[in-house]
């Protein structure tokens, strides 16, 4: 729960910044302080003032401080037009198609066959937006989220009701799936069916409807474009299958494939020059795999935060070869940390 918050906005030039801080209830008579920040009309970046939670009138004072020291800087409260909408939080009972992984070994199989489709992995924000009398956008875990208002004014202007599954980068939302549409559960229905009604959608402006390869020639040329622009991925989709929520114990009718490795992981100790420990659950014993140094530019995750990590490879034991500090995963639960996400160097690299 929150107890305070305030919004503050910085625009000068061709910069136009947003900065939320908040203090909020951490448990009986506990509290910490979170922060969020980022350009106007974006997916906001999210941290934490205090390493652990403190009584209130600690957690007063650090806001207070927090707060002075962004109006020092030029931020002003309660600037017109924010351009950024927030939700109360909410388990709004909807959950997400969850794919496992694939290595590169097997990509030739998935383009050579004509049963599965490829689309890019975007690098965002898994992200549904349901639209009924409201729009509301839902997070991975099946929670309400804040979202920007690009993305919410396109999927406004849209006359059906409907729910679309997607991953939003910066204030775009590349949408993938339709599940519901005038009010009709439409899961069951093969992908083409569903991905041909949500192309027949008419969304437009800040939702893009991804593109889909479906011949072997079409998927060669998509993976071949995204290596060449250092894409993060590819997703191989079964055409014929129905949208199943949740993660499968292993293969599915949706799978992914990443240039590069990445994880996410639990920080568990902050150090003092700029960087962090993690850790990933493994036998359900957190298990250490290095740590992970914060650029300048970019805040200090809190212990107990969720990050995403790329690197090149894990040694045996688990640990990470040159880390490389992507930002906080929101979206996701410190059991989603496991040892499996590891990709280990082979003998010969």
């Amino acid at each position: 729960m929150i107890s305070e918050k305030v919004a503050l906005y910085f625009k000068q030039g061709s910069s136009d910044k947003v900065y939320h801080a908040s203090i909020e209830e951490a448990g009986h008579n506990n509290f910490v302080v979170n922060f969020a920040f980022g350009r106007r009309g974006s997916t906001l970046k999210t941290g934490t003032k205090t390493k652990t939670a403190v009584d209130y009138d600690s957690a007063k004072k650090i806001y207070e401080k927090l707060v002075k020291s962004k109006i020092a800087e030029g931020y002003i409260i309660g600037a017109e037009g924010t351009h950024y909408t927030n939700a109360d939080t909410q388990d709004m009972g909807i959950q997400c198609q969850l794919l496992n992984f694939i290595e590169e070994s097997e990509v030739a199989q998935f383009i050579h066959d004509d049963a599965w489709w490829a689309q890019e992995k975007y690098d965002g924000k898994r992200m549904l937006i349901q639209k009924t009398d409201t729009v509301t956008a839902i997070n991975r875990k099946g929670s309400s989220v804040g979202a920007p208002e690009p993305i919410l004014q396109s999927a406004e202007a849209v006359s059906p009701t409907y729910l679309i599954d997607g991953e939003a980068v910066g204030e775009t939302l590349f949408a993938f799936d339709l599940l519901e549409i005038d009010g009709k559960n439409i899961r069951a229905m093969a992908y083409s069916q569903r991905l041909l009604q949500l192309e027949k959608l008419g969304v437009q402006g800040s939702i893009i409807v991804v593109e889909t390869a479906k011949t072997a020639q079409e998927k060669t040329q998509l993976y071949d474009r995204l290596r060449t622009s250092n894409g993060e991925g590819m997703v191989f989709k079964k055409h014929t299958a129905p949208y199943t929520a949740g993660r499968p114990n292993s293969g599915g009718t949706q799978v992914k494939f990443k240039f590069y490795a990445t994880l996410s992981a639990v920080v568990t100790k902050i150090n003092e020059a700029r960087s962090v420990a993690v850790a990933l659950f493994d036998g359900g014993a957190l298990m250490g795999v290095g740590n992970v140094t914060i650029p300048p530019n970019k805040e200090i995750p809190a212990v107990n935060a969720i990050i995403e990590v790329r690197y090149l490879y894990a040694y045996p034991g688990g640990s990470l070869y040159q880390p490389t500090y992507i930002g906080v995963r929101e979206d996701l639960r410190a059991e989603d940390c496991v040892s499996s996400q590891l990709k280990y160097k082979r003998e010969s690299e």
